[in-house]
């Protein structure tokens, strides 16, 4: 009996590219039955699926998703057959004037010569429907697996802001209908736990128009929460051995200049501003400022390593299309450090800040990552043998700690390699968060030195490393990660007191004052509604811990605890739940109730 051979993950992933780039086809199709004239840009395959850019001549509605995916399943069941053709450049421009696609015939202009073959353009058809495309496809349309479309989203052309605004329409293609359901159901999960409108309900955040997009306003309860992750951070970053600086917001031209980022990262920084006799650009990043501190006195070997940290407000010129709640933003807050070191000492350096990326993932309750080890990209600074050096040193450091990881090639920045940890998060989603990144580039263009045994001056190396990253975009993930429901330790309200009736206000009160001086966070919901609905408003604002009193707890000195998933721990004595919540929150616990803590 024959076996069925199971394709390997690459095999799958090739396979599933290619489908989803067939349905981006199929679609572009439907919706040109529907509106004749419309215009096409592109359609590619994404992860987990697939879209595509149109002009049309009216917006799209739900009903037209409806009807475009009934005539894509008309077009998949008659099984056209994916064809390769080729056309000489001018001819494949007339052909799209012709048909009205000036979008295409913008491409095909733009075309570099080596981006043609043999001289020629190539397109695909299926059917009586041609597109630009150098593919690859399935061999026919009915090899489309179960599909469905999934929304429309405004979209820039070529993510200019400046260029037509187009419709996109995004769709999920899979190998079976199982698939396609199982997705659906973790994408409705997702739409759940979306940061954008926890961050609403739970009224941490918001972004103003006024103020300007991608630039965050945190609410008092969103700023509890970054202060005790803050705080959590200094506290971690001093016991293990860094120093923590302020530096400004904004550095001379010349700075950037010296940096490197006006050459390479100058479409990512926001324009100058011109001061009396010079121009300032808003940071980046933090790294030309911490050196300033490095340079600010004489450096012995007997000084490193040093390690500078800061928290750090940095603002990076995002296109409008690409912002995205918290997770894509303009002005964020780095947790940006850079290590200062001997030669013999960057080995142990970066194991050092390998432990602490994982000790402090843990700490969130991140416990499954990946690691990758990003090499030389096309376009750095530097000599080639430095670069294979440090490569070898980050890969060292990622062995002696015992770290699988993956090579991504030409992943590295413009300066120098670096390591990258992507976290998984509760709907099994990947995350890059921590970046650490060798740098032998920029002590050199700032003439860093220090005074070795010998008494001659030389080279340190340096390290940058962000763990957390952009604390906003952390932060998103955080939320989404938990749906709003926060360990204790960083719950903005850790514990609501909620009165049965007014009476009972004046010992919620007291209980209150009790919580507060044990270091929790509390609220008296003083409201004159039923207790039954305070419950459920807590419950949908996630507090941990409902402590109901009524009569008989006022006159026992206890309270009736409940917790936000809706178990009941019943009467207990004051004292016995302040050790209980303080417990949990102090052992930065991801559970409501510690083992070791009685209730009775």
């Amino acid at each position: 009996m024959a076996q069925t051979q199971v394709p390997s993950q690459p095999e799958r992933q090739a396979f599933l590219a290619r489908m989803r780039h067939s349905a981006a086809h199929v679609m572009a199709d439907a919706v040109l039955e529907m509106f004749p004239d419309a215009q096409l840009a592109i359609g590619p395959a994404i992860e987990d699926g697939f879209y595509y850019d149109f002009k049309l001549p009216r917006p799209l509605t739900p009903d037209d998703l409806r009807e475009i995916e009934e005539r894509m399943r008309r077009i998949i069941a008659a099984d056209f057959p994916f064809i390769r053709e080729y056309m000489d450049r001018d001819e494949a421009i007339r052909f799209f004037t012709e048909r009205n696609q000036p979008f295409k015939v913008e491409i095909i202009q733009e075309l570099p010569e080596e981006g043609l073959e043999d001289g020629k353009v190539s397109i695909y058809r299926h059917g009586k429907f041609i597109d630009l495309c150098r593919g690859p496809h399935v061999e026919r349309t009915g090899q489309i697996g179960p599909f469905k479309l999934l929304s429309v989203a405004g979209a820039y052309w070529r993510g200019d802001e400046k260029r037509p605004m187009l419709q996109r329409i995004y769709g999920t293609a899979w190998p079976t209908q199982e698939e396609l359901e199982a997705y659906l159901q973790r994408l409705e999960e997702a739409q759940r736990r979306d940061h954008r409108r926890l961050g609403r309900e739970l009224d941490l955040f918001s972004v103003s128009e006024m103020v300007g997009a991608g630039l965050i306003l945190w609410h008092p309860k969103g700023a509890r929460i970054r202060t005790i992750i803050e705080d959590y951070w200094r506290q971690l970053h001093y016991e293990r051995g860094y120093e923590l600086v302020y530096t400004p917001h904004v550095g001379r031209k010349e700075l950037w200049e010296i940096s490197g980022h006006l050459d390479f990262y100058r479409e990512n920084m926001f324009p100058a501003m011109v001061g009396e006799t010079q121009e300032f650009y808003v940071k980046p990043m933090s790294c030309p400022f911490h050196i300033q501190i490095y340079k600010s006195s004489l450096r012995s070997y007997r000084d490193l390593p040093l390690r500078l940290g800061e928290i750090a407000a940095v603002y990076r010129f995002e296109r409008p299309g690409v912002l995205h709640g918290l997770l894509r933003v303009r002005g964020f807050s780095q947790d940006d450090a850079h290590i200062f070191c001997r030669p013999d000492q960057i080995e142990e350096e970066i194991v050092g800040v390998l432990d602490l990326t994982l000790e402090i993932m843990r700490t969130f309750g991140f416990h499954e990552y990946a690691v990758y080890l990003a090499t030389r990209p096309e376009k750095f600074v530097g000599d080639p043998e430095q670069w294979e050096a440090a490569t070898e040193a980050l890969r060292r450091a990622l062995e002696k700690q015992g770290m699988a990881y993956d090579l991504d090639e030409g992943g590295g920045a413009f300066y120098g390699p670096k390591i990258d940890f992507h976290i998984k998060d509760a709907l099994g989603r990947t995350w890059q968060c921590t970046t650490i990144q060798f740098d032998f580039n920029m002590p050199e263009r700032f003439d860093l030195t220090y005074v070795g045994e010998d008494g001659r001056h030389h080279r340190p190396y340096m390290v940058h490393r962000a763990i957390l990253g952009s604390l906003e975009r952390f932060l998103g993930i955080l939320i989404e990660h938990y749906a709003g429901a926060f360990p204790v330790w960083l719950a903005p309200v850790q514990v609501i007191v909620l009165p049965i009736a007014d009476r009972h206000t004046p010992y919620a009160r007291t209980v209150a004052a009790t919580l507060r001086t044990a270091g929790l966070r509390v609220q008296v919901d003083e409201r004159r509604e039923k207790v039954q609905a305070k419950i459920r408003d807590a419950q949908l604002q996630k507090i941990p811990y409902m402590l109901v009193v009524g009569d008989r707890e006022a006159a026992d000195q206890t309270v009736a605890v409940r917790l936000r998933t809706g178990e009941t721990l019943g009467p207990m004595p004051v004292e016995n739940f302040v050790r209980l919540a303080t417990t949990v929150a102090s052992q930065r616990a991801l559970t409501l109730l510690p083992e070791s803590v009685s209730t009775g």
